[in-house]
């Protein structure tokens, strides 16, 4: 065996010696029902690939893949044993986790988001998570109040 081939060996398994671990939040896990829901059927998406991942051929394909779907396992099981579910609320005076919060913007657009757990949230989708600035900025507020965000004036307009 020469020399080069056994660097080259290696640096290659040196490279894929391990993924880093998902970062877990240090913030309470607050989930509405359907986060929770979410959270669950991503650990058991992630076990059903690492079931896969056994039957790939290439022994490096099929570590890489068992790889990920062990840390992601991993990830998702802590996440789910840390869950502190929150029920939907039942009170719209008060911008609270789990409420759609409707706001008017300084230059007259008009955004809504539900505010919900670090896991589910999804500006794209609209809903952002509870320890964002702009929820944090929202939340115990009413209708009609104004907030600084980023030197400009939001306005509350709907809690739903």
């Amino acid at each position: 065996m020469s020399v080069a081939f056994t660097r080259e060996d290696s640096a290659e398994t040196a490279q894929e010696i391990a993924l880093p671990e998902r970062p877990i939040s240090p913030h309470p896990n607050f989930v509405t029902e359907s986060g929770l829901r979410a959270l669950e059927r991503a650990l058991a998406e992630r076990r059903a690939a690492l079931a896969a991942s056994q039957k790939i051929e290439d022994m490096g394909e099929r570590r890489r893949a068992g790889d990920l779907a062990a840390r992601d396992m991993g990830y998702f099981s802590e996440r789910l044993r840390g869950a502190l579910p929150r029920p939907a609320p039942s009170e719209f005076q008060v911008v609270a986790f789990g409420h759609r919060v409707t706001f008017r913007r300084d230059d007259d657009r008009r955004q809504t988001f539900r505010i919900v757990g670090e896991d589910e949230a999804d500006p794209r989708a609209g809903s952002i998570s509870y320890v964002s600035p702009m929820a944090l900025a929202l939340m115990g507020k009413r209708v009609g109040d104004v907030v600084e965000m980023g030197g400009h004036e939001i306005e509350v307009l709907e809690i739903g």
